[in-house]
This record gives structure tokens, sequence and C-alpha cells, in this order.
């Protein structure tokens, strides 16, 4: 499948008549001409753009220096993150903003939202709350040399990508999409209520290896009472989705009063997000989609205040 010319981080292609029509099926705010304004914004001043377009070049722009951003953490931030044993981080903390079609929190600086202290937490780079207007969603836009991790709360997400993959994944799947060299994708909320999802960024222990995508249901039932790794880096966890870095991104529930504990070991990076529901960890308590970020603790005990679901995201550094 033809690629069009990449600027901006972000590869569309810019002649309409060329897109598979697949992606170009009029749904609501997405068009073929939103999508290939990734591929048209260099030399653009961002103060020229505005709502959807100005989203997307942010999108595009971090999908391409994101990784860069991170590894030139300041000196002052790493200070700050060997003074933190468990930092909760209140959902009307996070950064963010309200596009109408997708109204998006952020965990870590991402498009237009940026805070020095919170670039990443270990290996991880992004996690994303976002909340998806029926029959809208994401036009095709490049990742390159990042695990993206989708966690499907409430709804159901489609994927379709230049690869030729196309799935569905709903409540309480996964899918995971290792963007290696390079790949082109689009997200759509094709449901007839709304969409809300965690998306999760995380470095790659190695760059420019074949892109590959993969969908898994987990049923919530399974991982009751205990973290289950829903994806995983390590071979042992065979029956988690693949990922190209040691970490894990696991999943849990528990009923109100209920605890379950998890190790994270010495020198890797916990972050804590209850999907639903109050819970308390080692002391901390958190409310719903509150963020936990975890050092130096060696045994994480997690006891539900109401019911709730949890995901967990293990790293290195």
């Amino acid at each position: 499948m033809a690629i069009g010319h990449r600027r901006a981080g972000c590869a569309a292609y810019t002649d309409d008549a060329r897109m598979p029509a697949i992606w170009t099926s009029p749904i609501s705010v997405i068009t073929a001409t939103q999508a290939a304004f990734c591929a048209s914004t260099g030399g653009i001043r961002t103060n020229q753009l505005s709502g959807n377009n100005l989203f997307l070049f942010c999108l595009c722009w971090f999908a391409s220096n994101g990784p860069t951003l991170l590894r030139r953490r300041l000196s002052a931030q790493a200070i700050y993150r060997r003074n933190t044993v468990i930092e909760r981080r209140p959902f009307d903390s996070l950064g963010g903003a309200d596009h109408g079609w997708l109204n998006a929190k952020h965990h870590f600086s991402f498009a237009s939202y940026g805070d020095a202290k919170r670039m990443g937490w270990g290996a991880l780079r992004v996690w994303n709350d976002d909340t998806i207007a029926s029959q809208t969603g994401f036009p095709p836009h490049q990742h390159a040399d990042m695990e993206i991790i989708t966690y499907v709360r409430e709804g159901a997400i489609t994927h379709r990508d230049s690869l030729g993959n196309e799935g569905r994944t709903e409540a309480g799947d996964v899918q995971v999409m290792s963007a290696g060299s390079g790949i082109t994708h689009a997200e759509y909320n094709l449901e007839p209520g709304t969409t809300r999802i965690f998306q999760i960024w995380i470095l790659p222990d190695t760059r420019g290896q074949a892109p590959t995508w993969g969908a898994k249901p987990f049923p919530t039932g399974e991982r009751s009472g205990r973290f289950v790794p829903l994806a995983s880096g390590f071979k042992e966890d065979s029956e988690a989705l693949p990922l190209r870095t040691r970490a894990r991104v696991l999943g849990a529930t528990l009923k109100a009063g209920e605890t379950t504990q998890y190790t994270l070991d010495e020198g890797r990076y916990g972050y804590l997000v209850p999907a639903k529901g109050r819970v308390e960890i080692n002391g901390v308590r958190l409310d719903a989609r509150d963020g936990a970020a975890i050092r130096d603790e060696s045994l994480l005990r997690v006891t539900a205040l109401e019911d709730a679901e949890l995901v967990l995201v293990d790293t290195e550094q």
C-alpha cells in the first residue's frame, strides 16, 4: 500500500482519490482533507490553526518528537522523581482539552499540554484518558518506534492500518500496536454511543523493527481479585499481547473491601489508574481516573473502597 509524503512526523494520503474507501467514508468531523492535513503542516504556525486541525498537528508532532523529548529530561525532573514514592495525581489536575468530538485528559505532557514534571514515568511516555463521540475518531496518521496499547473502558474502537489490519476492540479488551519502522492507522468510534479508552504509549527497547498490530479479549471475571498481564515484554507472560519493551500492562477487578498485591522489582516504575471505583494503595487513596506514580515501593497493596477496575503499568527506568 503506497503512502504519501511525510512531514511533521506524520504520513497521510495527500490525494483523496488514493485513499482506501474504508478511510474516506463521511464520518462526522472526519474527512480525507482533515487526514491529509497532517502531511501538509510544515511551515505553518500553530497560532494559525484551530480546533481539530490544531489537535492533529500536535498529535503528529508529538508522535515524531515525543521519544526525543523524553530522553532529554531536565535534571530537575530527575531530582523530583528521586524524592517520590507514591504521588497521587488527581483527575482534575490532569492536562487536556475538549475538542467536541474528543474530550482528552493527559496524565503526561501531550499535544498542547506541557508540564516539565510530567514528561513520562520510566519508559511510560503517554497515558491518555479519551472520551470519543459516536461516529467520530482519529483519521489516518503515522507512528514510529512506540508501543501503543489501547484499553477500552466503554463502547468499542475500530482500528484500520496500512498493513491491512482491521479490528473492533470492545470494552474490557485490549489492542497493541508496535509502531516500529512506521505504520499509518486510524481509530474510529463507529458505535451508537460514546467510547472511552485509555491509550498508553511505552518506549520500545529497540528501534526500527517491522510494525505489528494485534488485539485480544480479556474478560473481567478472569482478573477478579488479582493483577493479570494484558500486554507484556516478558516471555513468561504467554497469555498477554506481546510488547517490544521490558514492561507489563496489567488489569485487575476488585469487589468492595477486597485486597490484592503486586511486587514491583527494584529500580522499576509503576503507574496505577482506577478505571472505575475508589481504591487505596499503600495508604494513598485514589478516586476513579486518578493516577498514582510509584517507585521505591517493593510491594503494592491495593484495597478497593468500592467495586473497582484497575490498570497498572510496570516499566524500567
